[in-house]
């Protein structure tokens, strides 16, 4: 089903395309070396990094794939809600340990670091599989938002994918990451005020916010799950795998993955960074929580409109119900608000797509382009190449978005299910690096594949058990693997205890410098909002 955008549609999707062009086109002003294009200067505020860091988070398969989950899904409803209580408690990690030491080494490449404690081949590895997965998940994102766009516009997949890929694409080249945070920032806004207008619809329909939640199915409404472990009885969102599992992925992701470590260098000083990080620890949750409410509102709707998912486009016979919300958008909305829902699911694709494309030109002009060439170039080259690789990896991305369509419409969970087979390992090839004197690149990159195939046989043969634990179990594996096998090293590591020892220094430094005057306040708060959190889902 497609919708006929008003005059007034389009004018409001061209005035936000054209404005994020003129700001791309800005910033690129300003910009000098690839330093300036990778991480601003190091010189970009708390607020638009930390918001930048959520808004990279609430993507168009997190705007499709939760409130489905929450309306339609198989044991889902509002327990997806307990992977948010992960969140606060990886930022207090962060902050204390991870964050301190990349700081102090003033990296671009977070991969950079591996080869100072360990070798080479370390950090060519491991920033070779950040290149895999992210180019696989942004191909996804693209495939998302391209079906709705279709369904709304009806201008075919093809021309879908050219329209928001293409754009993306543009202002990302020109903008570099002042131009993906800045930007950023703008779509969060737009997606936050277009979720609560739909929010309100719903609730309208419903015959208010109060009868909507009242005719909200009681079994959806639960929040924890305390009865389950998820240790092979079936149960993948029971509380003890969210908690733990989200703890493991979560300070993997926010501090071992380029995407998000890149626009944490991007501030002034440790400090700065710190308090990004507590901006996403405290308002990601109400974030996610507004999206979960609109899963439940067109749960409702779907209760009381009984050819509502009929009218869903069909896959195999099935409705489609990642697209349950933007078919709601098409159908209750006037026009002008059409257009905007367009550009609010614009957002929530560009906020992923435009850093995930800056970290993967960053990473392979660090690791790949600037470490192997033998001579010098002028930082205009630099930045000119550094543009050129984040055309080409734009190209790849929207080219593989056309073969990933057999993943994509169980898009929530799949994009989970694939990081939680590195996630773990990744972290313990990192932990091993700054806890250990005597690992070794060799045991780092063992224990990392070891913990890998670990989690893919859990994956094949103990559907049972949940995979959020594979980031538990795939960490623990890798470590105690890589830990073991560099004992059996000659070598034992010992060239590379001085990357340890940096740590450490780091480490001293933050706790005694001014820095730290608010270490333990900001981890005090974490850990209260984390308190707060849990008495909340409790009382639900």
């Amino acid at each position: 089903m497609t919708q006929t955008l008003t005059i007034l549609d389009w004018s409001i999707i061209a005035a936000y395309c054209a404005g994020l062009l003129l700001l791309a086109y800005w910033l690129s002003r300003a910009q000098d070396s690839r330093e300036d294009y990778y991480v601003g200067g190091r010189n970009i505020g708390a607020w638009p990094v930390g918001l930048s860091i959520m808004a990279t988070q609430c993507s168009t398969n997190s705007i499709l794939g939760a409130p489905a989950f929450v309306a339609f899904a198989a044991g889902g409803g509002l327990v997806w809600l307990q992977y948010e209580l992960a969140v606060p408690l990886a930022m207090i990690v962060l902050i204390l340990f991870i964050m301190p030491m990349f700081r102090h080494l003033n990296l671009v490449s977070v991969y950079a670091y591996l080869e100072q404690r360990f070798d080479l081949k370390t950090r060519l590895i491991l920033s070779g599989l950040f290149l895999f997965v992210r180019a696989f998940a942004t191909a996804v994102t693209v495939y998302s938002i391209a079906i709705v766009i279709d369904l709304i516009t009806g201008i075919g997949f093809t021309g879908s994918v050219l329209l928001l890929g293409v754009f993306t694409v543009v202002y990302d080249v020109m903008g570099g990451i002042r131009g993906v945070i800045y930007s950023d920032v703008i779509q969060l806004l737009i997606l936050v005020v277009m979720l609560v207008i739909v929010l309100l619809f719903l609730a309208s329909d419903a015959g208010g916010l109060s009868a909507m939640w009242q005719a909200f199915s009681a079994e959806r409404k639960v929040t924890l799950d305390f009865t389950s472990h998820g240790l092979g009885d079936g149960q993948t969102f029971a509380f003890w795998p969210m908690l733990f599992g989200g703890l493991f992925l979560y300070v993997s992701y926010y501090g071992c993955d380029q995407s998000q470590v890149q626009r944490q260098l991007s501030t002034p000083n440790i400090d700065t960074t710190n308090n990004a990080l507590l901006i996403n620890g405290l308002l990601r949750f109400p974030l996610v929580l507004l999206y979960c409410m609109v899963g439940a509102g067109i749960a409702v709707y779907a209760q009381q409109t009984p050819d509502f998912l009929t009218s869903l486009p069909s896959r195999n016979g099935s409705p489609e119900l990642n697209l349950a919300v933007p078919l709601y958008m098409i159908n209750a909305l006037p026009a002008g608000l059409v257009g905007l829902s367009l550009v609010a699911l614009f957002a929530a694709a560009m906020s992923s797509l435009d850093s995930v494309l800056n970290s993967l030109s960053a990473t392979t002009m660090e690791d790949f382009v600037r470490r192997f060439h033998k001579d010098s170039w002028s930082a205009h080259r630099e930045l000119l190449i550094s543009r050129v690789i984040t055309s080409i990896w734009g190209l790849i991305t929207l080219i593989m978005s056309f073969f990933v369509g057999d993943i994509a419409p169980t898009v929530l969970e799949a994009i989970n299910k694939v990081g939680s087979l590195a996630n773990g390992p990744i972290l313990a090839v990192f932990a091993l690096g700054f806890l250990t004197r005597s690992a070794t690149g060799t045991g780092a990159v063992t224990g990392l594949l070891t913990g890998m195939v670990l989690n893919g046989l859990c994956w094949l043969y103990l559907p049972s058990l949940s995979w959020l634990w594979w980031n538990v179990f795939g960490f623990a594996l890798s470590f105690i693997t890589g830990y073991l096998i560099s004992q059996r090293s000659s070598t034992g590591g010992l060239a590379r205890v001085p990357a340890l020892a940096l740590f450490e220094s780091a480490i001293r430094g933050y706790l005694t410098e001014e820095a730290s005057l608010n270490w333990y306040r900001r981890s005090g708060l974490l850990v209260l909002w984390f308190c707060l959190l849990l008495g909340l889902l409790l009382a639900l």
